[in-house]
């Protein structure tokens, strides 16, 4: 078996490879794996470090918008594992050209790609930002698109775009929405490590508005099981919601790692809030854990314990990524 992982030098993508060769999915355990990244900033072949000389894996460094590039990675491709994407609210409120282009276009160019190489089956992995904020309840699969931000609607493109070569062209596929994800390797730019090394360097840590903006939280292991169960056991044409059970506001987050790092609150810096800031997030978990037996195992306490002892640990991963004025 063969399978192609994008973004798998990013920091979900590059866990979801290690997590196969650790042999946590017995379904990929003698599987060949393919990453194809483009090692922009967040994308770092350190995260690789412990797989890379290993004969199964073969990298190739490129652009998902590469047609050629990407039919050549696709040769006797049976799963495609499409990870890659650009990710920061922030940045695409700022510049949002490069998030239709690698989102949108690049997903097109992989589904094309996929269809002629007639791979076997596609994962095509999402957020539960395309489904816009609520104030209560939790969104279900069938619930419809309300995306805010530029990242989140060219994610939502992207999902209608999958959803569409399954239904037109009949290729087999299945479409994953995850909650924020928290972990080792996540470029810190992101709320949890943006905090951790911040602190580590004795820099306060900026907190949007008042700090109420509510999300829910999934360890990173966590959603890579759940991604292999889609992958799979998933229903082709079918969307599943990958949630951490973890609801928690930037407020009480925010004092946990402080808690955790023995700091104060003098080392909060107040920050304008984000354009278009959503509310809160909240995903409907039930149809992964009733067709395919998902749940989430790594409690929240454990799991951002864990997460900032790695960063504390691992100071020549982060340090070099810093070189960016702390928002």
């Amino acid at each position: 078996m063969r399978i192609l992982v994008t973004g798998g030098a990013g920091f979900i993508g590059s866990n979801f490879v290690n997590r196969v060769f650790q042999g946590h999915y017995p379904a990929l355990a003698e599987a060949e794996v393919v990453v194809l990244d483009k090692l922009t900033y967040a994308g770092n072949l350190e995260n690789l470090a412990e797989v890379l000389d290993s004969p199964r894996l073969r990298f190739v460094h490129g652009d998902i918008a590469d047609v050629p590039l990407v039919r050549d990675a696709m040769d006797k491709v049976d799963l495609v594992l499409h990870f890659a994407a650009e990710s920061h609210v922030d940045r695409s409120i700022e510049e949002s050209a490069e998030f239709v282009r690698t989102n949108v276009l690049g997903t097109q160019v992989l589904l094309q790609c996929a269809l002629e190489a007639g791979v076997g089956r596609f994962v095509h992995v999402s957020t539960d930002e395309v489904y816009g904020s609520t104030p209560e309840g939790s969104f279900s699969e069938d619930d419809p698109l309300r995306p805010n931000s530029p990242y989140s609607a060219s994610k939502a493109s992207s999902d209608l775009l999958a959803l569409a070569y399954h239904r037109t062209h009949g290729l087999d596929l299945c479409v994953t929405r995850c909650s924020n994800n928290y972990g080792p390797y996540q470029f810190p730019e992101k709320v949890i490590p943006l905090f951790v090394t911040n602190l580590a360097d004795g820099l306060q840590v900026p907190l949007y508005g008042d700090g109420s903006n509510v999300r829910d939280w999934l360890y990173v292991d966590d959603h890579c099981d759940g991604i292999a169960l889609v992958a799979e056991k998933g229903r082709a044409g079918e969307v599943y919601n990958i949630g951490g059970g973890t609801e928690l506001s930037n407020l009480t987050l925010t004092r946990r790692v402080l808690d955790i790092m023995g700091r104060d609150w003098s080392m909060v810096r107040p920050v304008a809030d984000r354009k278009g800031h959503d509310f809160r997030y909240s995903v409907d978990i039930s149809k992964i854990q009733k067709e395919l037996g998902y749940a989430p195992r790594v409690p929240f306490t454990e799991g951002l314990a864990e997460t900032v002892h790695w960063y504390l640990e691992h100071h020549a991963w982060w340090k070099p990524l810093k070189g960016y004025e702390p928002r």
